[in-house]
């Protein structure tokens, strides 16, 4: 354990993250809605403007729900890099930060981006507070819908706090114990013992907090007031033009049911909606699967205007995180002549499409023998080359969508640059009651963060201060000694002890054990007994720091 001074650890015990003012990037001013209870954040994970135009085009030129709430610019940049990945952009909606790939909910570790701070050293990955998680402390009700699995970036950058967006494991634990009141999406796999690698049961766990937890439509349709998680596929669920209705809920259908049981709390409620496979299909260069789930996306966007045109207390915002693919309506075919290409050659190759790529795939035998008629058929490509054939027979599994896509883009005259994200400023749709509280201009993604902390009267860095204290020099100037418990390596335990009283924090939990005593048995030493305590949030243990952050009341149960 290091060693500090007293001054040191006193000052250190409830500090605030260095840097946070200077990392709180963004508008001087903010509009300053007044009445707010509730706010709608809808993200179109990928989505870059040429996306919005294909996809109104594809509907037939007429607006888009969104297209009346489209009111500026938001600037995408990570805190080192000008291209952004889904982990640090939806930390920067999420908290007010901007960070580093693949950072989830915690400080960078470098910057280097005009204008941002580099961190202190104490504060590297540490975790910061999220808008949602500050709106539950403040009372509200609080929900999260994604139609990838729900430990996927976005979704985990509102409820959870690791350097990895690939820690599913410790992302999703984080999750079912951070008090969410609803999580609908993809992912039940990641809930079962015989997937996880601490052997935890957390489906089980969120019946046992008293959650409805349902993976059918029907299901779905018949929940009820009440704290629920729905989870509808294994892992992502299907794209919305390859959807079964009878197996999975739209995005507006779940955004509905969200909105229908978060509004019976009196406090308000905040929610994030993401359309998380617009950015799979622009990966993918699949035009196909990027108007459908637009479309899905514009679809749920118009379910929470429904609601918020209703009331004079709820903002809806929607804004996607980065560009994706580069994509644009003419490509290198079109350099000569575009002036005189009709709407028809564009959007006829994309309508005779019934699936996405992939879709298609499910539509394929053992050894993709019938091709040439699933293509024709399913995908309206009649006129596949035999090298095109013989590109879709080699596909490996999971993949296929990468292979068509290209195909479909090229008979549209639809251009791609790349099958990466891009850097440009995403388009900013806002509605507010009042029409002068309204976000506007071009801001940054933290904007998105703070704007939504004003609305709801929300403190995120008290919040912060609130539940994520370094537990190491907060028990240290309690006079307190700490240990971990590494019995079960998936899932350690921080002890502090003082007095003959020890308090057990597990990670990822929102509870604390207190009384607990060690007994050995078969010369195997365990903690048993002992009294469960709610905490105001989990315990977070940074795993390549070695710090773990928990809340001040949970530094409390120490006297």
């Amino acid at each position: 354990m290091r060693i500090r001074t007293a001054a040191a650890l006193i000052a250190a015990l409830f500090a605030l993250p260095g840097a946070l003012s200077a990392q709180y990037l963004g508008s001087a001013a903010l509009p300053s809605p007044k009445g707010i209870k509730n706010v709608i954040l809808i993200v179109p994970d990928g989505m870059s403007a040429g996306a919005v135009s294909l996809a109104r085009w594809y509907s037939g030129g007429a607006p888009l729900a969104v297209d009346a709430l489209a009111s500026g610019l938001v600037r995408t940049y990570n805190a080192d890099t000008p291209i952004a990945d889904s982990a640090p952009a939806a930390t920067a909606f999420a908290t007010g930060y901007k960070t580093n790939t693949p950072f989830i909910g915690v400080l960078p570790e470098k910057a280097g981006m005009p204008g941002v701070p580099a961190p202190k050293a104490e504060d590297v990955k540490r975790p910061v507070a999220s808008v949602l998680e500050a709106a539950r402390l403040a009372g509200k009700a609080t929900g999260l819908i994604a139609t990838c699995e729900l430990p996927h970036a976005t979704p985990a950058d509102f409820a959870a706090h690791d350097p990895s967006r690939k820690a599913y494991d410790d992302i999703l634990e984080q999750m079912v114990y951070n008090g969410l009141d609803v999580a609908f999406g993809g992912g039940f796999t990641y809930l079962s013992p015989a997937t996880r690698k601490d052997k935890e049961d957390l489906g089980a766990a969120l019946r046992g907090m008293g959650y409805q937890y349902v993976q059918s439509a029907y299901e779905f349709e018949n929940l009820k007031a009440g704290k629920a998680w729905g989870l509808f596929a294994p892992v992502a669920m299907a794209y919305d033009l390859d959807r079964d209705p009878a197996r999975e809920p739209s995005l507006a259908e779940m955004t509905k049911k969200a909105i229908e049981l978060l509004s019976g709390d009196k406090e308000g409620f905040f929610l994030m909606v993401e359309g998380s496979k617009i950015d799979w299909a622009a990966h993918a260069n699949d035009p196909a699967g990027i108007v459908s789930d637009v479309l899905a996306w514009d679809a749920s966007v118009r379910v929470a205007l429904d609601f918020a045109k209703g009331r004079k207390d709820t903002i809806v915002v929607s804004v996607s995180d980065h560009g994706n693919s580069g994509i644009t309506i003419g490509d290198a075919s079109t350099s000569s002549g575009y002036f005189g290409v009709p709407l028809a050659a564009f959007f006829e190759p994309l309508k005779r499409a019934k699936l996405t790529g992939e879709g298609l795939e499910a539509m394929l035998d053992a050894e993709s023998s019938n091709a040439k008629a699933v293509l024709a058929d399913w995908f309206g490509i009649a006129d596949a080359t035999e090298e095109e054939l013989a590109a879709v027979r080699k596909a490996a599994p999971g993949s296929l969508n990468y292979v068509v896509g290209p195909m479909l883009a090229k008979r549209a005259k639809i251009g791609f640059t790349t099958t990466g994200h891009t850097g440009e400023e995403t388009v900013l749709y806002a509605y507010a009651p009042d029409p002068a509280a309204r976000l506007s201009g071009t801001v940054e993604n933290t904007d998105i963060a703070r704007y939504i902390a004003k609305a709801l009267g929300l403190d995120l860095a008290k919040t912060t201060a609130a539940l994520f204290v370094e537990a190491e020099a907060a028990f240290a100037a309690k006079g307190a000694k700490i240990s971990v418990d590494a019995s079960n390596a998936a899932n350690p335990v921080l002890v502090a002890e003082k007095g003959g009283l020890a308090v057990l924090f597990p990670r990822n939990k929102n509870y604390a054990i207190v009384g607990a005593k060690l007994e050995t048995k078969d010369g195997k030493s365990a903690w048993t007994g002992g009294e469960m305590k709610a905490l105001d949030g989990v315990t977070v243990l940074i795993a390549d720091t070695g710090k773990w952050y928990l809340g001040k009341k949970a530094v409390e149960l120490i006297k």
